[in-house]
């Protein structure tokens, strides 16, 4: 019978005293910390981090600003800066409690949190992660791409469903290379019953349309994260979903320029959602990758 680890629930403060709630998965081992793509919750990470907690590390699958079971922020700041200044709070306070910084697991919003959070800390002289992954995000993305995951977003953000069903039919109309899950239990994670009886995603829609929105600065938002790709001086991976509409093999061949030392795995006919289109083949890049840093770790503190 496959082993499934029962996750603690933690919080942390983000940059403006906002709650972000957390599964905490594994006893012991240096921290992973999990970050779901726009619209996603933590429980997208569920298998990995299982896998990462039995691989010999701790897992901490976080709901970022705005999502899942964490706080709406009052003044609707959703800007990538924003999600990268809590991402550097929770990395700062897990190492003030004596943790190792840690390694960042990114998906689309949350790699691209990574990747600020990193550049801005450069800027002060500092390393803010002991490793990086991105998963299926670069510099440079298809601009297409993007308006067609923000439109299904956008689509039934106000609106809602009716049933959980009806939320099951869009999503396996968005997603029809996906085979449909025998049950709605893990949709419903996604979902939230409102007083009027009807069930809307798990994320504030002013992430897309409030005043302070992840479109915020987008002109100049593969500038920036050029820039702070520059000053990756960590162990790095880039994860891409060989079938996505977002990450094209040119687009990868960039970023790999731009950071010659990073590793790059190619999960063939995933999709954008790669932990999701393809979770064991995923899982396994990820535990290669942390196993080698585990390795230069050891290395590391035998010679000193």
């Amino acid at each position: 019978m496959k082993r499934h680890l029962v996750p603690a629930t933690g919080i942390f403060r983000g940059a403006a005293g906002n709650r972000l709630v957390c599964d905490v998965v594994g006893e012991e081992g240096p921290p992973v910390l999990l970050l779901h793509g726009g619209g996603q919750t933590r429980h997208a990470w569920r298998a990995t981090a299982e896998r990462i907690a039995l691989s010999g590390s701790t897992a901490y699958a976080v709901d970022q600003r705005g999502h899942g079971d964490s706080d709406w922020i009052a003044d609707g700041s959703y800007a990538f800066p924003d999600y990268a200044a809590d991402v550097t709070r929770i990395s700062d306070a897990l190492a003030a409690r004596g943790e190792a910084r840690p390694v960042a697991i990114g998906a689309s919003l949350g790699g691209v949190a990574s990747l600020v959070a990193a550049g801005m800390a450069a800027r002060e002289g500092r390393e803010v992660f002991s490793g990086i992954v991105l998963v299926d995000i670069t510099p440079r993305v298809d601009g297409g791409g993007v308006a067609s995951v923000q439109a299904f977003m956008a689509a039934r953000a106000h609106e809602g469903f009716a049933t959980i069903a009806e939320a099951a039919d869009a999503v396996a109309a968005y997603l029809p290379h996906r085979p449909r899950p025998r049950s709605h239990d893990g949709l419903k994670k996604n979902l939230r019953l409102h007083p009027d009886g009807r069930w809307r995603w798990h994320w504030d829609p002013r992430f897309l349309d409030g005043p302070r929105t992840i479109n915020t600065g987008r002109e100049e938002l593969q500038d920036l994260l050029t820039e702070c790709a520059r000053t990756i001086r960590v162990p790095a991976l880039l994860v891409r979903g060989g079938s996505s509409e977002l990450v094209h093999e040119a687009h990868a061949r960039e970023f790999l320029e731009l950071v010659p030392h990073a590793e790059y795995v190619d999960v063939a006919d995933a999709r954008h959602m790669v932990v999701g289109d393809s979770n064991d083949r995923f899982s396994e890049a990820v535990l290669g990758f942390l196993g080698r840093l585990s390795k230069g770790a050891d290395a590391k503190t035998r010679v000193s």
